[in-house]
């Protein structure tokens, strides 16, 4: 199991979730997780671990560090932020409780989500389950990127960054963008501008069997690579990052909430929660003629 140590609400939870295993399953820490919680129990480093699942408490960003490290099944906990890849609500009255029966249970089922293996300065960079972002070194400064499809250059574009996202991160930094929200169940990658010059330009969704790459066009002025916010890598004017489908998919637990239930009532889909029905009613026929 791994919580965010910096936060005191995902500490609570893991030390309930060590309590509600109570010798039903065996229990390993990651290294950080245990220290904060000063339990003596096994522990060792996340890519170390053996074990049929990973429990991660905290949000998104807890979710995607482990992601980083280790490709065991990951149930995600949301310990009170935002979590939009969570599974389940630990605020909740008897989520957890529930939850962790049915861990012991087997009653439970795996769900495999695209990422995104990247290339940048010949140097290979960890998987991405949200997005590769390249993006200026400068606040307020744009760059001039040159995007590649399959080898071939197909344009360029003045902006302060490209999102090269996957359907699951099609709901992060890629909305702030504009792009489109992708069902996860459709394998795609999604290449969007970040605030671009011309502001008519708009995502484009690519065969994830294709290749694309992003270059900062000019040789004095470089930039940063950052995958799934977690991690960042220097890249110098000239250099490109080559981003392709991962062979390897991201693993959640999930306990049978659909994709769309977890994001309604989160300001994301287009629908209104209570819209109304225009005076219809909830199943109006409509006539077949005019």
């Amino acid at each position: 199991m791994t919580a965010n140590p910096q936060k005191p609400a995902a500490l609570a939870v893991a030390r309930e979730v060590v309590e509600g295993l109570g010798g039903r399953a065996e229990v390993v820490l990651a290294e950080e997780t245990r220290a904060a919680l000063g339990l003596a129990l096994p522990s060792g480093p996340i890519g170390s671990i053996r074990a049929d699942l990973l429990v991660a408490v905290g949000g998104d960003g807890t979710f995607l560090s482990a992601l980083q490290q280790t490709t065991i099944p990951i149930l995600p906990l949301n310990a009170g932020t935002v979590g939009f890849l969570s599974e389940v609500d630990t605020r909740q009255p008897g989520a957890l409780s529930t939850a962790l029966d049915r861990l012991v249970r087997g009653a439970y089922h795996v769900e495999e989500r695209m990422r995104l293996a990247s290339v940048a300065g010949g140097n290979q960079l960890p998987d991405a389950t949200n997005e590769v972002v390249v993006h200026t070194s400068q606040v307020a400064k744009m760059r001039l990127f040159e995007i590649a499809i399959d080898g071939d250059p197909v344009g360029r574009v003045r902006a302060d960054g490209i999102i090269l996202a996957t359907p699951t991160g099609s709901t992060s930094y890629a909305l702030s963008a504009l792009g489109p929200v992708i069902d996860p169940g459709v394998e795609t990658i999604v290449v969007t501008a970040l605030a671009p010059f011309q502001a008519t330009q708009r995502a484009v969704l690519l065969d994830p069997l294709r290749t694309v790459s992003v270059r900062l066009v000019l040789p004095e002025k470089g930039g940063v690579v950052v995958v799934d916010g977690q991690s960042e890598h220097p890249l110098a004017g000239g250099e490109s990052v080559l981003a392709y489908r991962s062979p390897r998919k991201a693993s959640f637990i999930r306990f049978g909430a659909g994709y769309f239930q977890r994001l309604k009532g989160r300001q994301i889909l287009p629908w209104g929660a209570d819209a109304g029905d225009g005076g219809l009613g909830d199943h109006a026929d409509f006539p077949a003629t005019p």
